[in-house]
């Protein structure tokens, strides 16, 4: 390309169409915006209910496979992720979660400055745009919208009452003064349409002109000026139509390529664990041997049950079941095509020691053999469990010097005791919130694992053989201080100039529940550090 830009935004997903949104705010500076996927013109991209239908499409999704995984029993499991724009929010299960107040002054305490929970409440809520208004907890003039259920199911009140027999109270806010506790998820729609990065941070950007996006452009490698003491990124070198192009910025190059692919761009572009890039003939720009290390992510494991009474299954099996859902959608803007496939769920403590929520719960009417996949002809409903905070580590990893080739991908699930032993008190508890006397009435059967499943051993081969991704990998460009960490407090690659990483793959640890809006909170706070080390020079 002739022309040279203040900021190339590589990956249009969660992060970086917040990127691209705010700073092309500022009409004196020159936005590029690189996506490899098509824009997101399907209907099934904006139908909340569409989740269904893109988990599986290579159109708008990745469709990455994990590489065998020891400690699951050499399974290799299924990562969607998202490719247009919007990225996963535009195609992952809309639920918005913040995560718990200690996640964040974790990371503080771990040497990020600036990163405490209250340091990051106010990104937050610049962000949102909460049907509920304004309060102390919500904003209600931001990009990003976010709604409540509506109506209430009568599973999901009959789940809550449930969790009260076990000592769970009642949330009206998982986002609020605090996260433990059972209730309904908000949602990132808006009369009931999905509403992804895209829709709320770029689309009313698309008319600047200082703002260019580009779609179908996979990002190669990063250009780097090597002349100088430190090493600068000065571009990026990507595909289009078969074409390889080359597009230059004066200021920075930002990654929101995702915790996948930010990391096998930085390797490929000379930036890493020396003995990976020697290997496969990759001049060494930067030794960093954290890049592609420290991934994590929330298992879940779904518990499937037969109900007594009739459930979503029901509606989507038969033609006149899905011309009510649509109906009431046309009408009303509500019911399941409106909300997806979660609707409630809870936070709470498994393991005895646990000082804050442990595990969460994500509850769906409807049942099927994965998230996404065709109903049951029965019908079903489904307890997934997740750990909140797993301590088993993986590592994704460049193959070859092919930018199009997937990287290797290890999550190393439950391969740590605390992993096995937080996991297995999660699932017992499902079983135990289905046999409570809320639920009697209501279960017929417990369909998966069903009821031969009693030791601890059947129980964790059965965790081992059904446990999926929850959609969360993270962790693989940290922030931090210490010799694995890739980046600084403020999201910049350390050792080189002008280049940051701004997505999942920045955070230390995973946060305590779904991902999105915290992503989202993390490129709100990069958007003002960028401008505040631009305006410093």
């Amino acid at each position: 390309m002739k022309d040279t830009f203040d900021y190339i935004v590589v990956g249009a997903g969660s992060a970086g169409c917040v990127l691209a949104g705010r700073l092309s705010e500022d009409p004196r500076v020159r936005v590029l915006l690189l996506e490899a996927g098509p824009p997101d013109r399907s209907l099934w991209l904006h139908l909340p209910i569409g989740y269904g239908k893109t988990m599986w499409d290579p159109r708008y999704n990745w469709c990455f496979h994990t590489d065998p995984d020891p400690y699951m029993n050499g399974r290799r499991i299924y990562w969607p992720r998202g490719k247009t724009l919007g990225g996963s929010s535009a195609i992952n299960g809309l639920i918005y979660i913040r995560g718990q107040r200690e996640d964040y002054d974790h990371w503080a305490a771990l040497g990020n400055a600036g990163w405490s929970y209250d340091d990051v409440l106010p990104y937050f809520i610049r962000s949102e745009r909460n049907q509920r208004g304004a309060s102390p907890w919500h904003g209600a003039e931001g990009p990003l919208s976010v709604s409540d259920i509506s109506p209430r199911d009568p599973l999901i009140e009959r789940f809550i009452d449930a969790a009260g027999e076990l000592g769970v109270p009642r949330n009206e806010d998982f986002n609020g003064a605090g996260q433990e506790g059972a209730g309904y998820y908000q949602l990132t729609t808006w009369k009931g349409w999905r509403w992804s990065t895209a829709k709320g941070y770029l689309k009313p950007a698309r008319h600047r002109p200082n703002l260019t996006v580009l779609t179908g452009a996979h990002a190669a490698r990063v250009l780097m000026d090597t002349r100088g003491p430190q090493a600068r990124a000065q571009g990026v070198r990507f595909l289009q139509d078969g074409v390889e192009r080359e597009a230059f910025c004066r200021a920075e190059v930002l990654l929101s390529a995702g915790a996948i692919q930010s990391p096998q761009l930085l390797q490929l572009s000379g930036i890493g664990p020396s003995p990976l890039l020697q290997g496969l003939g990759i001049p060494v720009v930067q030794d960093l041997p954290g890049v592609g290390q420290n991934l994590q992510d929330h298992l879940q494991v779904r518990m499937i049950f037969e109900s007594t009474q009739p459930t979503t299954n029901d509606s989507l099996r038969s033609w006149t079941g899905k011309l009510g859902l649509a109906w009431q959608w046309l009408c009303h803007r509500s019911g399941p095509l409106a909300v997806g496939i979660n609707q409630g769920g809870c936070f709470m403590k498994a393991l005895p020691d646990a000082l804050t929520p442990d595990i969460q719960f994500h509850v769906a009417t409807l049942s099927a053999d994965m998230a996404g996949g065709q109903v049951h002809p029965y019908s079903g409903f489904t307890f997934s469990v997740c750990q909140l905070r797993p301590t088993s580590r993986g590592h994704v990893r460049i193959r070859s010097t092919d930018p199009l080739a997937a990287p290797e991908m290890v999550p190393n699930y439950l391969s740590t005791q605390e992993d096995q032993n937080t996991l297995l008190a999660g699932v017992k508890l499902a079983r135990a919130l289905a046999q409570t006397q809320a639920m009697q009435g209501l279960v017929k059967h417990e369909v998966r694992p069903g009821p031969k499943t009693q030791n601890d051993a059947q129980w964790l081969d059965f965790c081992r053989d059904q446990g999926a991704t929850i959609f969360h990998p993270s962790g693989t460009c940290k922030m931090g201080q210490d010799p694995m960490a890739v980046l600084d407090e403020r999201l910049r690659v350390r050792g080189v100039l002008g280049l940051r990483v701004v997505d999942a793959s920045a955070m230390p640890t995973l946060v305590s529940g779904n991902t999105n809006a915290p992503i989202v909170m993390m490129a709100e706070k990069a958007v003002d550090m960028i401008r505040q080390d631009a305006a410093q020079g």
